[in-house]
């Protein structure tokens, strides 16, 4: 299972990271600091292995590029190809993303940083019933 990790903040990447490494040591496991690099990262993984990540863990607060621009950049890219779970991560509880999230039929999930192994096992439980 390939996960990639989209979060400017190199700390969260790591915990977020660490905390897969210990829920399953055989995941591929990407980090992305930026949208355009997770973009650019799923545009090289469909060209040369024909497939996307099978989750994508996404920041919404990013500098460069938002979550909710890269999602709308991801849609046009790869809308043919629907087999990725894409879950929101973020540090602001915030009601507006929280209810926005929920109504993007892209979006699999919304948690709060930073993961533990139950949010781990609703996370990866979900993207075993999809695929």
């Amino acid at each position: 299972m390939t996960v990639c990790i989209i979060d400017d903040d190199l700390v969260s990447q790591f915990a977020t990271r660490y905390c897969i490494q210990q829920f399953n040591k055989d995941f591929d496991i990407v980090t992305c600091t930026s949208g355009e690099e997770g973009l650019y990262f799923c545009a090289n993984l469909l060209e040369n292995e024909h497939r996307l990540p099978d989750v994508i863990l996404l920041d919404l607060i990013m500098d460069e590029m938002d979550g909710w621009t890269f999602l709308e950049n991801y849609r046009e890219a790869f809308q043919s190809y629907q087999s990725t779970q894409i879950f929101i991560l973020s540090a602001f509880v915030n009601t507006k993303d929280r209810s926005r999230a929920k109504e993007n039929n892209m979006i699999s999930g919304y948690f709060d940083k930073p993961l533990s192994k139950s949010l781990m096992q609703q996370i990866f439980h979900t993207s075993e019933e999809k695929h």
